[in-house]
């Protein structure tokens, strides 16, 4: 398995990815219409504009993209930042990789200046992100208007960079 940063050309494969992990898994704890709806903001120009202000890293086994992962500023704030577009493909799950894209984002620059970080998390995904030791913000699991719950991450001040 290996881990690389996206380019361009990549966003092809990586929105086939999404969009057959949010019908096949997802689909579990939102609508068909809510699934859908995200599908179709998932095009491959909405990942390359994605890429464009995130360090955005993709899983690899040989030359199949199999797991995705973002990591970017928070509303441009220096000491916060945001996870985005993780995903593991149906056939992937289970075997670590989440966890590697997970290792990777908080080896990132973004992850390390942060003493917050944040997830716009599906309400699928909510356990794995509570083992990676994400809890809810605010303390509360609310589902918001865009049917995600926030999570977040606090770094002590002694591992602050």
């Amino acid at each position: 398995m290996e881990i690389r940063r996206f380019m361009d050309s990549d966003a092809e494969n990586v929105s086939h990815l999404i969009r057959q992990t949010l019908r096949t898994v997802n689909i579990k704890d939102y609508s068909k219409e809510y699934i859908e709806n995200q599908v179709s903001q998932i095009t491959p120009e909405f990942l390359i504009w994605r890429g464009k202000f995130t360090h955005f890293y993709l899983a690899c086994d040989g030359e199949k993209i199999v797991g995705c992962g973002a990591i970017g500023p928070y509303w441009e704030k220096e000491d916060e930042s945001s996870l985005f577009t993780i995903f593991v493909h149906p056939a992937y799950q289970g075997r670590g990789i989440g966890r590697k894209i997970i290792e990777t984002l908080e080896s990132d620059e973004y992850f390390i200046r942060a003493r917050r970080v944040e997830i716009p998390a599906s309400i699928t995904a909510c356990e794995f992100y509570r083992k990676m030791g994400y809890g809810f913000k605010g303390g509360a699991r609310v589902v918001d208007d865009e049917g995600l719950i926030r999570m977040e991450k606090f770094k002590e001040p002694e591992n602050l960079k």
